[in-house]
This record gives structure tokens, C-alpha cells and sequence, in this order.
């Protein structure tokens, strides 16, 4: 026991049972909104004004023409989501917000690589690039542009072993998502 006004300390169940625990995952939020200018710069205004930073932002078409897929990626630990969910909810052009859960979800990223290599480099280059399962989309003289696919890990754990040969130029799409099917047993 501490002095008369100071706080005991809580344990971690304490913690997280009274909400004061922040979840500290990464929120990938799938929205479909209706495919209207400005729709895209309200979501964003949204996060904005609520002190969010949004780590990766993709938009894209659906099967329907007139919806689109907004794939916005926020990290939990600096915000509670809930409040900027609901808020998301009152805008006119949002039909269905869905936040998914890592285990139950599907996650890409695409990224473009641009590698200053020649001679018994660009050798290594190309393993390094097969062993990621990359593509090499452009080869000039003095550089090689590869294209990798995959989590957000594995194209930051490429970009660490092309880095040292010298990344002249790099470009991240941003994550999309989607949920897994369900399981039939």
C-alpha cells in the first residue's frame, strides 16, 4: 500500500477489464462507399480530424460499378477506433464499414523496387528476387526493377536485403485486405 492518495498499481487483467488498455493492433478497415467525388476526402478528413494517422490508404473498384472499396489501415494503440467508426457510419456516402481481424483476414501489398546493380551483383540481385518470389518487371544496364507481393513483413524484409546494393527508387501500394471465407467442418 502507497501513501493515502496515490494509486496501487493494476495488474493487466485489471487494466484491460477497466478499458484502459489500448488494443495496440493494427486496424484494417474495410469500407464500401458509394463511388462519388469527394467521398474519399471526407474518410480521410474524418481521421484527420480525429488525430488519426492513416498508415495505408487504397481505393478501388468493386464488381458493382457504383462502389467502391476504400482499404485504410490506422494503428489502435495511439486511438480508440470505435468513436472515428461510428463517426464514419453518419457519412451519406459510406454503405458498410468492417473492421478485420488479422486472423480472419487476407493482406497484400504491392511494392516496386528499383536497384542500382551490375556486373556479379545484379546475380545476387536476381536470387535475392527469387527467393522473395518476385518478378523482375525492367532491367537496364545499371539498375533492375523488381515487383514484390506479399505481407506487410516480407516487403519490408526485402527491402533489407536489396537496400545494401543501393535502392535508388522504392514504391508501396498499401495494403488491401479481405476476410477469408468460412471454414467447413
Amino acid at each position: 500500500m502507497g501513501e493515502p492518495g496515490t494509486k496501487e498499481l493494476l495488474s493487466l487483467e485489471e487494466l484491460e477489464a477497466s478499458g484502459m488498455a489500448r488494443s495496440g493492433r493494427k486496424h484494417v478497415l474495410s469500407i464500401l462507399v458509394e463511388n462519388k467525388p469527394g467521398v474519399l476526402t471526407r474518410i480521410a478528413g474524418l481521421f484527420a480530424r480525429r488525430g488519426f494517422n492513416i498508415d495505408t490508404l487504397t481505393v478501388g473498384p468493386t464488381d458493382d460499378e457504383h462502389i467502391s472499396r476504400v482499404t485504410l489501415t490506422v494503428d489502435g494503440a495511439l486511438h480508440p477506433i470505435d468513436q472515428v467508426t461510428k463517426q464514419l457510419h453518419k457519412l451519406v456516402n459510406v454503405l458498410k464499414i468492417r473492421d478485420l481481424e488479422p486472423d480472419d483476414t487476407v493482406a497484400r501489398e504491392l511494392a516496386l523496387f528499383k536497384i542500382a546493380v551490375d556486373g556479379p551483383q545484379r546475380a545476387e540481385v536476381l536470387q535475392i528476387c527469387e527467393i522473395f518470389r518476385g518478378n523482375v518487371v525492367d532491367v537496364t544496364r545499371r539498375a533492375i526493377i523488381i515487383e514484390i507481393t506479399g505481407s506487410t513483413d516480407k516487403i519490408e524484409a526485402f527491402e533489407g536485403m536489396v537496400r545494401p546494393f543501393g535502392l535508388i527508387e522504392m514504391m508501396r501500394t498499401g495494403e488491401i485486405a479481405i476476410s477469408r471465407g468460412r471454414s467447413e467442418t
